[in-house]
């Protein structure tokens, strides 16, 4: 049989989503239904934490991983009022005025993306992230040409429980032609165990919804 093609390069970033997270205790999350973000200018997210060596018997005795998720920045054409109203905090009085409290709770939340490739796309998702308040700013423009100025979120990613594989895991991807690629944006996806007799089980969905609240822990980062 042919090889599969593969990817020689990856290009552009589209189709971001948000869905809103509960963290359970044990670190497990159920999420709400994705909802877009249109207008993904970039995304940057660097890994965090660094491996630790100890030397013993002229060697490398023991490494330890120190892997502690993701950090970076999002940047969008505009934060949709969603996203503000169900991750940042910010409120809808009933005279119209949208405000910002002083200190809202911390919102947990998955972000779901798609970037592209030569050959075919991946859709990716990571699962437990939070994001902290954009800047506010803007600037004069030129006669005749406008600049559009974007928004960019700082966030942080960790990881959650996945009691069928007893596994914390951070992200999830996968490519065109996988059989979860096409309901990826509809739903959160976890991976499931491998099924009885060695095949892949696909993945499952979370099941259960989650409102507009979150754990207000920490990232974990």
């Amino acid at each position: 049989m042919p090889d599969t093609p593969t990817n020689k390069v990856k290009f552009g970033l589209k189709s971001a989503y948000y869905a809103v997270a509960t963290i359970a205790n044990d670190g497990s999350a159920t999420f709400g239904t994705p909802k877009p973000l249109p207008g993904a200018v970039s995304l940057s997210l660097d890994p965090q934490g660094d491996n630790s060596t100890f030397r013993a018997d002229n060697m490398d005795y023991y490494i330890s991983n120190g892997a502690n998720g993701y950090s970076g920045n999002l940047e969008l054409a505009l934060i949709p009022e969603d996203f503000r109203q169900d991750v940042l905090g910010e409120a809808v009085a009933g005279n119209g005025v949208q405000y910002e409290e002083l200190r809202p709770p911390v919102v947990h939340f998955a972000l779901l993306f798609q970037i592209e490739g030569d050959v075919k796309a991946a859709r990716h998702t990571m699962y437990n992230c939070t994001a902290t308040r954009p800047s506010v700013g803007s600037s004069t423009t030129e006669s005749g040409a406008v600049t559009p100025v974007t928004d960019t979120l700082n966030i942080s990613a960790s990881s959650v429980y996945v009691s069928a594989l007893e596994k914390d895991i951070v992200k999830g991807k996968v490519q065109q032609g996988d059989s979860a690629y096409s309901d990826w944006f509809s739903a959160v996806t976890l991976p499931a165990a491998a099924a009885a007799g060695g095949g892949t089980g696909g993945t499952g969905g979370t099941g259960g919804t989650e409102g507009t609240g979150g754990n207000s822990g920490g990232t974990g980062n």
